[in-house]
C-alpha cells in the first residue's frame, strides 16, 4: 500500500505549544513539517553533518548553548550559518535561554523561524514528537462503524445495508459509545496502534434507513459519543449463506490488516432473529479476555482432551 505523506503547518505547532516567535520570515506559519521526529543539533554544532536530516525541527537546550557559548563570536557565526544554511524548518530554544546574536543573525540571513519556550528540553521534545506522531500518521478512511464497547474499540465492517448502523444504535442504547458511522478515519499512530475517528462534517450522526439522519449526541446525550478510540477488534458482518461453514469454536484466530497492522477479527453472519448487539458485546468481552491470556475455546479443548485421555 502506497501511503500518502502528510504535513502539519508550523503555525499550528506554535499555537499548540504557545511558542514565543523570536523571528519569523514572511509566511513562516505556513511552513509544512513532514517529519515526526525532532533533533538536538549536538554533533552538527561540532561540524559533523553526515546523515543529518534537515527536514526535522531542531531544539537547542542548555547543553548545546553552553557548548556554543565557549566559542568566540566569529566561531559561533560559522556554527550557526552552517546549521541554518542546511534548510532546517525551524529552530526552537528551550528553557527561555537567551538568544545568541549570531543565532538570530543566521536565522534572518537564511529565513529560518526562531522560536522559544520556557519548557525543559526533553519535555518539549517529547511533547512535539507525540503531537507530530498523531498529525503525520499514515491514514485511510474505511466504510464502517466504530464503537467503544466495554473499553474496546470495535470496528464494524460489511456491505451497505447489512445492518451496521442499526446495530450501532442498539449498542448505544445499551450504554456503549459511538465514535464514527459510515466513514471511519484510521491513523497508524505507532507500529502497534490504530486510532479511529470520524470526519468533522458527519461526526456523531447516524443514517438509519426508513428514519433518516439521527444526531446520536443530542438524542442519547454526550455520554453516548466519543471523539477517538483505539481499534482493538474488527468484526465483519455478512449476510448468512446457507451451507457456508462458519467458525464455531474460535480456535483459529483471524486477523485483518489495516495500514500493515494485524488486528484480531471475526466474521459474524447476519440473519433475522440474531441479536447482533448482544453477540458483538460478547465478542468484545471475549477479545478482552484473550488479551489477558484466557481463551475459552482452548480451555474447552484442553478439558475434552483430558476427559478423553482419562
Amino acid at each position: 500500500m502506497q501511503l500518502k505523506e502528510f504535513g502539519v503547518c508550523l503555525g499550528d505547532l506554535i499555537q499548540e505549544f504557545n511558542f514565543e516567535v523570536i523571528y519569523g520570515p514572511d509566511g513562516f506559519d505556513k511552513i509544512e513539517i513532514t517529519k515526526d521526529d525532532v533533533s538536538r543539533p549536538g554533533l552538527q554544532l561540532a561540524g559533523f553533518f553526515d546523515f543529518f536530516d534537515p527536514n526535522r525541527l531542531q531544539v537547542m537546550g542548555k547543553v548545546e548553548t553552553t557548548y556554543v557559548e565557549s566559542f568566540e563570536p566569529e566561531k559561533r557565526t560559522e556554527i550557526f550559518e552552517r546549521l541554518f544554511s542546511a534548510g532546517i524548518p525551524a529552530m526552537i530554544i528551550s528553557r527561555n535561554i537567551d538568544i545568541f546574536p549570531e543565532c538570530l543573525e543566521a536565522a534572518k540571513k537564511y529565513g529560518v523561524p526562531l522560536l522559544r519556550t520556557n519548557e525543559f528540553t526533553s519535555t518539549i521534545i517529547n511533547a512535539i514528537v507525540a503531537s507530530l506522531k498523531v498529525s503525520l500518521a499514515p491514514r485511510i478512511t474505511l466504510h464502517g462503524v466504530l464503537i467503544e464497547i466495554y473499553g474496546e474499540g470495535v470496528l464494524l465492517l460489511g456491505d451497505s445495508g447489512v445492518g451496521k448502523s442499526e446495530t450501532a444504535i442498539e449498542l448505544v442504547k445499551r450504554g456503549h459509545r459511538l465514535i464514527a458511522d459510515d466513514a471511519v478515519e484510521i491513523k497508524r499512530v505507532s507500529d502497534k496502534t490504530l486510532v479511529g475517528t470520524s470526519p468533522d462534517v458527519i461526526r456523531y450522526f447516524i443514517e438509519l434507513r426508513g428514519i433518516g439522519i439521527v444526531d446520536v449526541r443530542r438524542i442519547f446525550g454526550v455520554g453516548s459519543v466519543k471523539l477517538t478510540e483505539k481499534i482493538e477488534m474488527v468484526i465483519n458482518l455478512e449476510n448468512w449463506e446457507e451451507g457456508k461453514q462458519y467458525d464455531r469454536l474460535g480456535l483459529e484466530g483471524q486477523t485483518t490488516s489495516i495500514l500493515d497492522i494485524r488486528v484480531p477479527s471475526l466474521t459474524i453472519p447476519v440473519k433475522p432473529g440474531r441479536n447482533l448487539a448482544v453477540i458483538i458485546e460478547v465478542a468484545a468481552m471475549n477479545n478482552r479476555y484473550k488479551k489477558m491470556g484466557y481463551n475459552a475455546a482452548k480451555e474447552l479443548q484442553e478439558r475434552m482432551l483430558r476427559s478423553f485421555g482419562g
